[in-house]
């Protein structure tokens, strides 16, 4: 049986992106305090890990904020790819379309550093966002999640058949109950794509974080990349672990739903 160089290019991919994750995961039960020496089999970091209220506070605050940014971006993501698309001509939406994609290529140094200021000169006329804490840091993500959101959706509503939409116009249907019965189910499963991109990106992020956090306001990442100044601790594998696990479950059961969703909508078209 020959052996195709595609699969063989593919499982070496695989295995790069995957192994350190399995790796990390290992080395979470590791007796030894140093990552490179294995002394035994232990749970021990993740009954530190539950007793360091730092990461514990730091955890909750990103999933927090990752949670509203991806919310919030998914509503302002699926209005602006809704603009537009289905708006061909109108004044300004060259530069509408500009401000959403700029911050694809926007470099995260340069964002980070302009919503500083901006932050800075809001709260000093209008007093907010006072302290710059989690509201900064959400409004922050969200430019940097908002552009990846309107992508998904506007590529759903670009293959979109616009012929659904105007047979239920046709059948006495409102515009309101055609967008939420006929065209949100549709492009339910981009909202969710969004959604779960929001979420990583914002859980994920420490440039623009830490520019625009407060004392109080400290994410995960944050915290993760301060503490690599002293070596990394076997509590940060515990709790990669735990992310690692909980978001695949997370991944699966959504693939899973979103399947589900699509093989009710091929039979019922």
């Amino acid at each position: 049986m020959r052996i195709r160089w595609s699969n063989i290019v593919l499982f070496f991919g695989y295995l790069f992106l995957y192994l350190p994750l399995f790796l990390v995961v290992i080395y979470s039960f590791n007796e030894s305090r140093f990552i490179s020496i294995w002394s035994g089999f232990s749970l021990k970091w993740y009954k530190a890990l539950v007793s360091n209220p730092i990461i514990l506070r730091a955890t909750f605050t990103s999933l927090k904020v990752a949670s509203i940014t991806a919310t919030i971006s998914i509503v302002l993501g699926t209005i602006a790819a809704i603009v537009i698309t289905r708006f061909r001509r109108f004044r300004g939406k060259t530069a509408f379309v500009g401000a959403i994609t700029a911050p694809l290529v926007m470099p995260e140094v340069v964002m980070g550093l302009s919503l500083l200021m901006l932050f800075i000169g809001m709260e000093k006329f209008f007093e907010w966002p006072t302290g710059r804490g989690s509201t900064s840091v959400i409004i922050a993500h969200i430019t940097l999640t908002l552009s990846y959101v309107t992508m998904l959706v506007q590529a759903r509503l670009q293959d979109f058949d616009r012929s659904l939409e105007e047979a239920a116009l046709d059948l006495g249907a409102s515009p309101t109950k055609v967008f939420f019965v006929i065209t949100l189910p549709i492009i339910f499963p981009a909202i969710v794509s969004g959604w779960l991109l929001a979420f990583a990106l914002s859980l994920d992020d420490v440039v623009i974080a830490s520019f625009v956090a407060g004392p109080g306001a400290t994410t995960l990442p944050m915290v993760v990349f301060s503490s690599l100044r002293f070596g990394i601790s076997p509590e940060i594998n515990a709790l990669a672990a735990i992310l690692i696990a909980v978001l695949t479950v997370g991944v699966v059961i959504t693939a899973i739903l979103l399947y589900r969703k699509k093989n009710t909508t091929n039979n019922l078209y």
